[in-house]
């Protein structure tokens, strides 16, 4: 099949899954969106939002219509990293066994990965980064395709771990869940109240994600739009000649470069789900909030006049 028609077919692919994901998921259209782009284009996401919003149910039928493998983990303040990537074990024959931990699987929800030390967030990243984990000096590698969607709870911060700022930049996407709104609401009541249970296909594999990823990578970009998604990111920097008087006021630190990497690769996916056979400057813009906002640190002053990142990535816009 060659690219321009594979292109066609991922868009049609997109749509279905979509109405596939929506018998169980009521709303939250752009979240699934940029989900569904992160993984399409091999990236990580974060999903911030209060309880109740259906994170892990969303999580959980995305696994389902791409056909892979799902694990969620529950983190806790006692969480040790053996219990998330595997352990050696003494087996009946008096030798060690490897048995591998939740870590092992195609998609990973992290729920409330703010709520364990730093030793089993640390552990996780190295998984992320490295498609891989190290038990006791042996490297295990991590099946293909390999996505981890964590969850953070922004209204509790009391006995929580804050990611720091290099673990949240191994995210691609920073993507935030809103309340539904009053009809959606009441389908939600009404579905969820019921005693149907609705019924998921299986609309990709394993090795159809793989081949989907490669044909992103292989969309050509426009250098016009390369340079675009470049300055976005260099006028993020305070201090910077690239820098405006406004973002001096209210940022302590930009994004760094794989920002800009990020920006072309989410622009590429937005094209071709969209039919587009090469991104443009709106492809740029319809990714950069959820790419941006977990990657530039504002000010005291940004604090105190109720500045939010939103409101800065769009005025850079």
């Amino acid at each position: 099949m060659s690219d321009v028609k594979a292109i066609e077919e991922l868009g049609k692919k997109h749509q279905a899954l979509k109405k596939e994901i929506a018998k169980v998921i009521v709303g939250q259209h752009e979240v699934i969106d940029l989900i569904l782009l992160s993984i399409y284009t091999g990236g990580h996401s974060l999903l911030i939002g209060v309880p109740g919003l259906a994170k892990t149910l969303m999580v959980n039928t995305i696994a389902r219509t791409l056909g892979l493998d799902f694990k969620r983990i529950q983190f806790t303040p006692d969480l040790m990293p053996s219990d998330i990537l595997g352990s050696e074990v003494l087996d009946q024959n008096r030798t060690f066994k490897f048995i591998k931990g939740p870590v092992f699987a195609n998609i990973i929800l992290a729920d409330e990965i703010n709520r364990t030390p730093p030793k089993t967030q640390a552990a996780l990243l190295e998984a992320m980064q490295e498609k891989a984990v190290t038990i006791a000096g042996e490297r295990h590698k991590l099946g293909a395709p390999y996505f981890v969607l964590a969850t953070q709870n922004p209204i509790e911060q009391e006995g929580t771990y804050p990611l720091p700022e290099a673990q949240l930049d191994r995210f691609m996407f920073a993507i935030e869940l809103k309340y539904p709104s009053m009809e959606e609401e009441v389908q939600i009541v009404k579905e969820t109240t019921d005693d149907e249970e609705a019924e998921i296909r299986p609309l990709f594999n394993a090795e159809e994600i793989l081949a989907i990823q490669h044909l992103i990578r292989r969309i050509p970009v426009p250098n016009n739009v390369v340079e675009y998604a470049v300055r976005l990111v260099n006028s993020t920097r305070p201090g910077t000649p690239a820098s405006s008087d406004y973002i001096n006021q209210y940022l302590d630190w930009g994004a760094g470069p794989r920002a800009s990497q990020n920006l072309v690769l989410g622009a590429k996916a937005h094209a071709a789900v969209n039919g587009k056979f090469s991104p443009d400057i709106e492809d740029v813009q319809a990714v950069a909030l959820g790419i941006l906002r977990h990657r530039i640190i504002k000010n005291y002053k940004a604090e105190a006049e109720g500045i939010s990142e939103e409101e800065i990535i769009n005025h850079l816009m």
